[in-house]
């Protein structure tokens, strides 16, 4: 059987969050300045870049100030429940098709629809 989470690779998710977040290139999410260097990888997460800002000398990542920091689910599992949410899926039909308790699922989903909406109205 297809398991619909060997079909989305980690780095090209990273890859895609660096487009849509930063489409003229990466910028300090504190003082929007583009004098940025790259630090290396996360420790963690080995396609989660990490930046210095020149100007303010401050540190961050690929998801510093996103509604994907700070949670224990890989990035990939965001972007395949966010892709489950838009076919209409119940959550419980995510956490199984995810590998995910129901809870988990449940906690997902929301954060989710509210930074589509956030986005949305940035673009507007």
């Amino acid at each position: 059987m297809l398991n619909i989470q060997d079909l989305i690779d980690e780095a090209k998710c990273f890859a895609v969050i660096r487009d849509l977040r930063w489409p003229d290139g990466v910028q300090c999410p504190h003082c929007h300045a583009s004098q940025i260097t790259k630090r290396g990888f996360h420790n963690t997460q080995a396609y989660r870049q990490r930046y210095a800002c020149q100007k303010c000398h401050t540190q961050f990542d690929d998801l510093t100030e996103t509604i994907f920091e700070g949670h224990h689910q890989s990035l990939r599992v965001w972007v395949l429940c966010l892709y489950l949410m838009g076919l209409n899926l119940s959550n419980a039909q995510i956490a199984a098709e995810l590998d995910l308790s129901e809870s988990v699922a449940q906690e997902m989903t929301p954060q989710l629809r509210e930074g589509v909406v956030v986005k949305k109205s940035r673009s507007n």
